[in-house]
């Protein structure tokens, strides 16, 4: 089923029980764009992430709006109000903190909900962290995997990491300042710290940065930093047709350890992996003794 507006549905919005989803600065509220003020302006409701962020939004363009909360700890009990709230005739904006709502935020489970009792929803199109890190890095862009943050729990944490590390796609992540320096320890031991990443700082703002070429250099970088403000990260994907050594040695070493730890010895393990991927059963006892070397 079609939205049911007019051709000249632009001239008219908001319109009555429409959700409006809208993209709001990641960065510099002169990014906000005129259709998104008009908006934001003129709905019954707003419903934000942090009624502070969207505050500033209003405080800046000189308006005000009834705003609700919502967020990733209220969303459960919001949900059902906001639909009814949509049912009964009134337009409702979804916003995040930045960027595109739905990204990584409650906004998605809203959006599946209104799909499913057949509400009209348009989204108002604004910037994105991830795309704009992806066109800024200067790696391949025309395909791209996005992760958003990786799992807090380890085991799944280096089940992904082993996924992107294997990934000829440019992989786009988001991490908090406070892990960053974990996750790229995780990087150089997933990867090698020759793998190709860039780190980009506080996107769109004035103190805005771009960091590194590889996973050494970025190390380097904010080994004696405290790290602030929003980070995206955007790793190269790898070229299968010229595979390097360093890349296999980090997939070789994971899978050496995993048999081992599932109960064959060493000298089993090690001729398992020399048979299945051509290589020498020495190559793979050095692989070892050398992760044992600099633990």
């Amino acid at each position: 089923m079609g939205i049911k507006t007019s051709s000249s549905h632009k001239n008219k919005e908001p319109q009555r029980g429409f959700l409006y989803i809208v993209g709001t600065p990641i960065g510099n509220l002169e990014d906000l764009s005129s259709r998104a003020l008009n908006i934001l302006k003129n709905v019954s409701l707003i419903a934000c992430e942090d009624t502070r962020q969207t505050k500033k939004i209003m405080n800046k363009f000189k308006f005000t709006n009834t705003l609700i909360s919502f967020n990733q700890h209220n969303s459960l009990n919001k949900i059902p109000k906001m639909i009814n709230e949509l049912i009964a005739g009134k337009s409702l904006a979804l916003v995040s903190d930045a960027g595109m709502p739905s990204i990584c935020d409650p906004g998605e489970d809203l959006v599946k909900e209104a799909k499913s009792k057949g509400l009209n929803i348009i989204c108002i199109p604004g910037p994105c962290a991830a795309i704009t890190a992806l066109v800024s890095s200067g790696f391949p862009s025309s395909k791209f995997t996005f992760e958003g943050f990786l799992p807090k729990k380890k085991s799944e944490r280096e089940k992904l990491l082993l996924e992107i590390s294997k990934n000829e796609k440019t992989t786009v992540l988001f991490e908090s300042p406070h892990r960053i320096k974990r996750l790229l320890f995780e990087l150089r031991e997933s990867f090698g710290g020759d793998r190709e990443i860039r780190i980009f700082r506080e996107l769109t703002k004035k103190f805005e940065e771009h960091i590194g070429n590889n996973v050494h250099e970025i190390i380097e970088y904010f080994n004696d930093k405290e790290v602030k403000g929003e980070i995206t990260v955007v790793i190269k994907g790898i070229d299968k047709t010229n595979i390097n050594a360093t890349f296999n040695k980090f997939e070789l070493k994971k899978e050496l350890n995993d048999l081992i730890y599932a109960g064959l010895s060493l000298s089993q393990a090690s001729k398992y992996l020399a048979k299945k991927n051509k290589l020498t059963k020495g190559l793979i006892y050095n692989l070892y003794y050398n992760s044992i070397s600099k633990t």
